[in-house]
């Protein structure tokens, strides 16, 4: 026979609470950027995670091409905007086309609601005659690369 002790819980379902928002609110400082936009890691990191906004770049001499799969989003539900000449930031909204009330789902994976994702893109590029294209779920956008400016001598005085 095997005598087991019993120990009362020394952690309590608001204990752990309290320290998932701790360590949430520390990550978040840890992994924040000042050059992006504000808002939680976990908003910015959970579409790439769960698969939803998945994104290709390409570089080529004269241009940068960001294409991102956006299935369930209408074109009017989305924006594009260039945070600083090496980030683009992806903004959409998935909305539900049908409110069904009834439960009894099997399984239910289709996410809808605001998605932002924030690319870091391979070189500076400017939004001056920037395109955008949006087909069967499909966003393409093409940026030229931005000139680097002249550099001048400076005279020591």
């Amino acid at each position: 026979m095997v005598l087991r002790r019993h120990y009362p819980a020394i952690w309590t379902d608001r204990d752990v609470e309290e320290l998932w928002d701790e360590f949430m609110t520390r990550f978040d400082r840890l992994v924040t950027n000042p050059a992006l936009p504000s808002g939680s890691f976990s908003e910015r990191i959970m579409p790439v995670l769960l698969g939803e906004m998945r994104v290709d770049i390409a570089e080529h001499e004269n241009e940068v091409i960001v294409v991102a799969d956006l299935p369930g989003v209408d074109k009017g539900d989305m924006e594009l905007r260039l945070l600083n000449p090496r980030t683009l930031e992806i903004r959409c909204n998935r909305k539900q086309e049908v409110e069904d009330k009834k439960e009894g789902y099997y399984l239910k994976e289709r996410r809808t609601g605001s998605m932002t994702r924030v690319v870091p893109l391979p070189d500076d590029v400017t939004d001056k005659d920037a395109t955008a294209t949006f087909r069967n779920g499909v966003l393409e956008a093409h940026f030229r690369k931005a000139k680097a400016e002249q550099s001048s001598r400076i005279q020591i005085q």
